[in-house]
């Protein structure tokens, strides 16, 4: 598995990178290697609003369905189009990846540093 440092993560598998008050939003590599063979990638607009701990949207994969959560609340500001035609990209490169970039973001207090997010996957498995 891979967490890398500069991130920060959620409990229910997401990352986040934040520059000049963006938060850049993707599945992490657990999450990616849990669920199997991404198939579809069902994504919010620009201009919604995110809150974190809720759905922002969700994943399909060759075993299930699964809700992708907000780990920040906030307003989508850009999408990643390519996603919808490849979702299997997040398998392939789950930190390239992102799914959405928000602005206006708030409520980053839950996020996990790379040696909790870590130590918490391990006791997940």
């Amino acid at each position: 598995m891979n967490f890398p440092k500069e991130l920060r993560y959620s409990k229910s598998h997401e990352w986040v990178s934040v520059e000049d008050g963006i938060a850049t939003i993707g599945l992490t590599d657990y999450a990616q290697h849990e669920l199997g063979d991404l198939v579809f990638v069902n994504l919010p607009e620009e201009g919604d609003e995110l809150t974190a701990g809720e759905p922002l949207g969700d994943v399909e994969s060759v075993k299930a369905v699964s809700d992708v959560y907000s780990p920040v609340s906030g307003t989508v500001c850009e999408v990643n189009e390519e996603l919808l035609d490849h979702p299997e990209a997040i398998n392939e490169s789950p930190y390239d990846a992102w799914l959405v970039k928000a602005e206006a973001i708030t409520d980053e207090e839950e996020l996990l540093d790379a040696a909790a997010y870590e130590a918490f996957c391990e006791e997940e498995s």
